[in-house]
């Protein structure tokens, strides 16, 4: 049975087959003429007109109009769960090849169908760190959201952009769409949910974040609350694996149900994660800025809670322990903020990264302020967490940098003039900028 083309070729294509003219398949409830005018792309039928023309072809409405069984409809919406469970506690690899199977079976005339697995694949491009590719699918897809807005909303993807293009370092841009973005769920309004969660975390971790920004994440962050979540991994794939076996069975019904079951299951725990990632960001924020550090103090809590359920959250947890250690600092708590950095960095077990380099620079300041330890050793060992690799052009990496800003910060305050020279350097390159020649002394300023 054909399926390829718009409505009017799957007309003609079954009227030929079935070698009926257009005044036999117009019979007395319709003009010939009228049949050549959906044939030829001219004139849509109406529910009742395709229901009749149906009959007379030998074809369900549903193939008639959509170029798909009803069966076949089950089916690919059954692969486009499975292929969600993939992005979601999968391998983001495998679920962007089963988006791409779904694209190819579902065609044009399935619009809506392509749409959600052209966006689903999309994020699985992200996923994998391609970046480019997943800007480029994005970025066609917002074309598509202006020529076919019943298919496919901008917001979603405006949000997924802003976090590309943070990620990828062009941050004029990050912050266009995520100005965008805001606008357009202040307009309705929104803070709860994904949506307003993820974009709560594009403009957190904007580095030129303004009042109105983090008045929002301030507004997300309080309604919807940085709550434990449990971890309920096992039963996620239980079901998920129920959900293949049904299908194997040739139950699809029943596949999509459980598919659904599992999706829904795994949502309170990505909120929960998605959340303390937000908490963490604006705490550290709001600490640098000299805000509130009893709320910061309060959220950064929450987050490591939240993570500490979650064993392969164990580098945000790191994370959350030492902009809570950084905040105690803050507040005069220096043994405190010791502990907590003595704990982080045990949970690291000695592997390296801009993580294990802050905690190191906690001690640091520790050392520098309040005379507890090495303050040369706690740099060193920074600057060792850091490592020696140079970084790539094409990708240009923020935390890095300010890491290794105030690194040099730091041994400026020693006097290890060379030491911090070599830093600022370093957060220079990290940052993407190649302009500083040797010899000239970089100002802490131009890498902030």
């Amino acid at each position: 049975m054909p399926s390829q083309g718009t409505i009017g070729d799957r007309v003609r294509g079954l009227r030929l087959s079935r070698r009926m003219s257009q005044a036999q398949l117009a019979g007395p409830d319709l003009s010939d003429s009228y049949v050549s005018l959906i044939e030829s792309g001219k004139r849509t039928p109406t529910p009742v007109v395709a229901r009749l023309l149906a009959e007379r072809l030998g074809c369900t409405t549903e193939f008639l109009l959509h170029g798909i069984e009803p069966r076949q409809r089950i089916d690919t919406e059954l692969g486009l769960r499975h292929a969600e469970l993939e992005l979601l506690h999968g391998d983001p690899g495998v679920a962007a090849d089963r988006f791409g199977e779904i694209i190819k079976v579902a065609g044009e005339e399935n619009a809506m169908l392509a749409a959600h697995a052209r966006f689903g694949r999309a994020r699985a491009l992200e996923l994998q760190g391609r970046l480019g590719p997943a800007v480029e699918a994005f970025e066609w897809l917002r074309r598509e959201a202006v020529a076919h807005p019943e298919r496919l909303a901008d917001l979603p993807l405006a949000v997924a952009l802003s976090r590309c293009y943070q990620n990828a370092g062009d941050m004029l841009r990050a912050r266009d769409l995520a100005v965008h973005a805001l606008a357009e769920v202040e307009s309705l309004p929104l803070a709860y949910g994904e949506l307003a969660v993820e974009l709560a975390a594009c403009l957190v971790e904007a580095p030129t974040a303004d009042e109105a920004s983090m008045a929002y994440v301030r507004h997300v962050l309080a309604v919807n609350g940085v709550r434990r979540a449990v971890n309920r991994s096992a039963e996620i794939h239980a079901l998920w694996q129920a959900s293949v076996a049904a299908a194997d069975g040739d139950d699809s019904a029943l596949a999509v149900r459980l598919a659904d079951d599992a999706i829904a299951t795994g949502r309170p725990a990505r909120m929960a994660s998605q959340l303390a990632l937000v908490a963490t960001h604006w705490a550290r924020q709001t600490a640098l800025a000299g805000g509130p550090l009893d709320e910061a103090g309060r959220l950064a809590t929450c987050a490591g809670e939240v993570f500490s359920a979650f064993p392969e959250r164990a580098r945000e947890h790191v994370t959350s322990l030492i902009v809570l250690a950084r905040i105690q600092l803050e507040s005069g708590d220096a043994a405190g903020a010791a502990s907590l950095a003595g704990t982080a960095l045990g949970m690291l077990d000695g592997r390296g990264g801009a993580v294990a380099a802050t905690a190191h620079l906690v001690l640091a300041r520790i050392a520098a302020d309040h005379g507890r330890g090495d303050v040369a050793g706690a740099l060193d060992a920074a600057r060792r967490a850091l490592g020696d690799l140079p970084y790539e052009l094409s990708s240009p990496d923020r935390e890095a940098a300010r890491v290794w800003r105030v690194l040099g910060d730091l041994y400026g305050e020693v006097g290890a003039d060379e030491q911090r020279t070599a830093a600022y350097r370093r957060a220079l390159e990290a940052a993407g900028v190649r302009e500083a020649m040797v010899g000239v002394t970089v100002d802490r300023a131009l890498v902030r």
